[in-house]
């Protein structure tokens, strides 16, 4: 079948030569010049500065809640229960006397572990559909754009209260939802410039010389999409930690005596006329660690696009 096909002229060769060398500058990150030229580029600004210093602590105190924190989780009193921030409790106590602190600790790692889960799911899922979306199949093309367009309506609380009947209340049942909902997302907003690298002659060209579609998939149109990828996975990286908490306050998020910022949120939530600092301290954690996965996003967009970082050409 290929042997029927016209071999393609050296000017198209030529011309697919010349268009994907900017693209190998973007998917060559994983040398450690272009590493150390991204990590720069990000930490020139401001926006990034703020970002890898916060992402930096949620995974050095994820890390450290496994082995310590100031008292343990099952530390209750309830005759000092409410107690205002002190030496003894920097963050103060919620309702049953256990210290805020050592449980936004301790849930620091719960909630990195959804964000993280919520990612490659979503990833996964974004992908085999803009795969599909792009096929040179048209039925299958098509078929894939009807079925994301019809998924992408419903809501993320909803599939999570539909599998919380059969699986009941736990970090799955939202790594499951947010990974769905978001993936879908994903695969429309990234459908648009994949089309427009799935038409290039780069491509043409490599499947006319015999290049699996699987291959050029990922090494042709995955990288011309990266830009957006990275945004887009880490809005949902945020915004998986808004729909834990909003999950677990509606009893479909992590399961009860799980440590989680979202818990943190949901026990202290009804007391907020009363003892406003127990929403505070969970609440702020949640809301810089949504804006700094969302500036990450920003700026690792424009540090790894060889047209928008000149330093990452240079070290190409």
């Amino acid at each position: 079948m290929n042997a029927s096909k016209p071999a393609p002229s050296s000017q198209s060769a030529s011309s697919a030569q010349t268009t994907s060398r900017p693209m190998r500058s973007v998917t060559d990150v994983t040398s450690t010049a272009t590493m150390k030229t991204v990590l720069s580029t990000i930490w020139a600004k401001a926006g990034g500065k703020y970002a890898l210093i916060v992402i930096g602590a949620w995974l050095l105190v994820s890390a450290l809640s496994f082995v310590w924190t100031p008292y343990s989780l099952l530390d209750t009193n309830g005759f000092n229960a409410w107690a205002s921030p002190s030496a003894a409790h920097p963050l103060g106590t919620d309702g049953t006397g256990a210290d805020v602190l050592s449980w936004l600790m301790a849930g620091s790692r719960t909630n990195l572990m959804i964000a993280v889960l919520t990612v490659v799911v979503a990833a996964a899922i974004g992908l085999l559909l803009v795969a599909a979306m792009v096929s040179r199949s048209g039925a299958l093309a098509s078929t894939s754009v009807v079925v994301a367009d019809a998924l992408i309506s419903i809501p993320t609380v909803l599939i999570a209260l539909i599998l919380s009947v059969p699986f009941g209340a736990s970090a799955a049942v939202v790594i499951a939802a947010c990974g769905c909902a978001y993936g879908l997302n994903l695969a429309r907003i990234l459908r648009p410039s994949a089309l427009l690298a799935a038409r290039s002659a780069y491509v043409e060209s490599a499947l006319w010389s015999g290049a699996s579609s699987v291959r050029v998939f990922f090494t042709h149109i995955v990288p011309n999409t990266l830009p957006v990828l990275c945004v887009q996975l880490s809005m949902s990286a945020g915004t998986s930690l808004l729909a834990e908490a909003g999950l677990t306050y509606l009893g479909v998020g992590v399961g009860a005596g799980v440590p989680s910022w979202g818990h943190s949120l949901a026990t202290s939530v009804k007391f907020i006329s009363i003892y406003p600092l127990t929403v505070l301290w969970p609440g702020l954690v949640v809301t810089m660690t949504v804006i700094a996965l969302h500036l990450f996003g920003d700026a690792l967009r424009d540090a790894i696009d060889p047209l928008t970082n000149p330093e990452l050409r240079e070290a190409a």
